[in-house]
């Protein structure tokens, strides 16, 4: 029983108590006051009509008729006169009830009064004695009177005390309440302050969760400080602040090759002349130019979502920038600004050469390379400021208009054509941990099944992303009932899904229909995203956690500094993006942050494993610095063998 209920009981135990004890002790004075009257009134009465018969000659007769026109007044159960011998010489007993008060009142509280008595005399002779006992329905009734508005008034001042024990403990369960949802939180992973409530126990108990609370976010964020110098300093330039040649390969590699890859423009970027000018200026000034340069590569890669500018080595650089189609447009504005900022340094020569070329999910990309690479040779051997773009070989079939995308997405769903593909996710010990399951979908019965990059950014800008989660969750569902063996099933939601309040209905109302298997399904969020969209991302992972799923955060790593954001979140794991994982196994830097990470993350009780794992060093590389699980095409040979 919880302690309001028991707060509650207490209450109302003692009001009873106290209530029917006084309601007891006033009834029973009552009934005193009563009886001692009766008796009082007895014995008057009764002095009274023997001296009225003894102020004449009394005989049976007259004391017959006396007591006949006394009684006859009703307020009499009895008078009854006898002789010395004991005789009865004139009586009179009343068979009358009192139908106004009931049976079980006068059997709980019987009143009974002494009878009066007195003596009759005939002169100096005892002619007889008077007996008198006065009718008790007139004393019942007063008493039930008293009782009934007796128990009114406390029935009334039960329910004000009732009410204000209500406002009291009303007063006292809302910062209990709040300090159990606090400890509740703490449980799921929520780490949240509450406000300290005015009752002294409970204000105690509030600042000293509040501290520990605090204590926790300064520690996680202070060692989320330390592990992003660490981070910095193992994928950035230290001159410039771009990323590194290691860390640029591992995003382009990513961004070919993961299953939710839009494609993207590659443009690499030489400086010309840069020996010349570090002879002409010196180290400063060549240093001072090369960040300069790398201020426009990097405001060019900010104005793309998710877009890398990197310093591959002295005067090659590069451009990363996913979804982008018009990357011709793109690398001459870059060009042009370059150009700007090159003037003070470039002595009228020329400043840069660019080769651009567009990539599409799924493309090699050492081909990629070398097709961009030989883009940018051919400009640079013109010896003057240009950009040349690679040509693609691919052709792309896709529709070209949004009208087009619409009907065919619209289409794709009304018939069923879509469908998951599964990946294995091992844990540490090498077995199963879930399935992965991105979702894929085919323009008519014979086509393709295209991967979700190829598709979904167009569905974002028509806002159908909520359709393909809810069909993709669909699909889920239903897999988790038919494969009773898996442990779980992972399906990724769109960022922009979570904004549609309607999306959120229609989700926990799908969850709800699926009670049975909801414990094993999994959700996860891309990092970006569930940053972008923080308050509905924390809303719905409150309703998922009450259902039983499990959420989490996908592509993780890249915001890693904010991560004093995700404390209110109660997420349940984390996947590190591909990116940090390629090449782990000889890269110091990176080691040493993903350690620091998986120390952050298990001190929350956050699972964390890795994305786009590609070898068994990079695999055993993981679980030697805390991972969890992993999957990636390593991991699908390890699971397969």
């Amino acid at each position: 029983m919880s302690m309001y209920r028991q707060l509650w009981l207490a209450i109302v135990a003692s009001m009873l108590l106290a209530l029917g004890g006084s309601l007891l002790a006033s009834l029973l004075s009552a009934r005193g006051y009563l009886e001692s009257q009766l008796a009082i009134k007895n014995t008057d009465n009764a002095t009274a009509l023997a001296l009225s018969l003894s102020q004449g000659n009394p005989d049976a007769v007259m004391a017959d008729l006396v007591v006949a026109s006394l009684f006859d007044g009703g307020h009499y159960e009895l008078i009854r006169i006898s002789d010395p011998t004991g005789k009865i010489i004139a009586e009179r007993v009343s068979d009358a009830k009192d139908d106004a008060t009931p049976a079980w009142f006068t059997r709980m509280l019987p009143i009974t009064a002494s009878p009066g008595k007195a003596q009759i005399n005939s002169g100096w002779k005892q002619f007889g004695t008077v007996t008198l006992v006065s009718h008790s329905r007139f004393a019942y009734g007063a008493l039930w009177k008293s009782a009934y508005e007796m128990a009114l008034a406390m029935s009334l001042a039960g329910i004000v005390g009732g009410l204000l024990g209500s406002l009291v403990l009303s007063r006292i369960r809302k910062p209990l309440s709040t300090v159990i949802e606090q400890a509740k939180a703490i449980t799921q992973r929520r780490f949240v302050t509450v406000e300290e409530p005015k009752v002294p126990e409970l204000k105690q108990l509030a600042i000293a969760m509040n501290a520990t609370v605090g204590r926790l976010k300064a520690m996680f964020e202070e060692e989320a400080s330390r592990l992003e110098v660490v981070r910095q300093e193992a994928n950035y330039d230290l001159l410039t602040g771009l990323a590194n040649r290691t860390h640029f390969m591992a995003r382009l590699r990513q961004s070919i090759d993961a299953e939710d890859s839009v494609g993207g423009t590659l443009v690499l970027v030489r400086l010309a002349n840069l020996a010349d000018i570090n002879r002409r200026l010196g180290r400063a000034a060549t240093d001072d130019f090369l960040k300069t340069a790398g201020n426009a590569i990097a405001e060019c890669a900010g104005s793309v979502p998710h877009g890398v500018g990197a310093r591959l080595n002295g005067a090659d650089f590069a451009v990363l920038l996913p979804a982008e189609r018009t990357c011709l447009a793109v690398a001459q504005r870059l060009l042009q600004q370059l150009v700007l900022v090159s003037a003070p340094f470039v002595n009228g020569q020329a400043s840069a050469w660019l080769g651009v070329g567009h990539f599409i999910q799924g493309e090699d990309m050492g081909a990629l390379l070398a097709r961009v690479d030989l883009a940018l040779a051919a400009v640079e051997a013109e010896q003057a400021d240009g950009v040349r773009e690679a040509v693609q070989d691919t052709v792309d079939e896709l529709p070209r208009t949004a009208d087009q995308w619409s009907v065919m997405i619209l289409r794709a769903l009304q018939h069923g054509w879509v469908r998951l593909i599964s990946f294995p996710v091992v844990n540490s010990v090498g077995g199963l941990s879930h399935r992965e399951c991105p979702l894929r979908l085919m323009f008519d019965e014979k086509g393709e099944w295209l991967p979700a990059g190829r598709f979904l950014p167009v569905a974002e800008r028509l806002k159908l992303t909520p359709a393909l989660d809810l069909a993709a969750v669909q699909l889920g569902l239903n897999e988790l009932r038919a494969q009773t063996q898996w442990n779980g099933l992972a399906i990724n939601l769109s960022a922009s899904s979570l904004q549609d309040l309607q999306f959120r209905v229609r989700l926990l109302a799908l969850i709800d229909a699926h009670k049975d298997v909801a414990s094993r399904l999994w959700l996860e969020v891309s990092e970006a995203g569930a940053l972008q969209h923080l308050s509905a991302f924390k809303v719905l992972c409150t309703e998922l956690k009450s259902r039983g799923c499990r959420t989490g955060l996908e592509h993780y790593g890249h915001h890693f500094s904010q991560i004093g954001m995700l404390h209110e979140l109660g997420l349940d794991y984390l996947k590190v993006d591909a990116s940090f994982v390629r090449g782990v196994d000889t890269n110091v830097g990176n080691a040493a942050f993903l350690k620091g990470l998986c120390s952050i993350a298990h001190n929350i009780g956050l699972q964390v494993l890795a994305e786009g794992v590609a070898t068994n060093a990079e695999l055993s590389a993981l679980i030697s610095l805390g991972f969890d699980g992993a999957t990636g095409p390593g991991v699908q040979e390890v699971a397969g063998s």
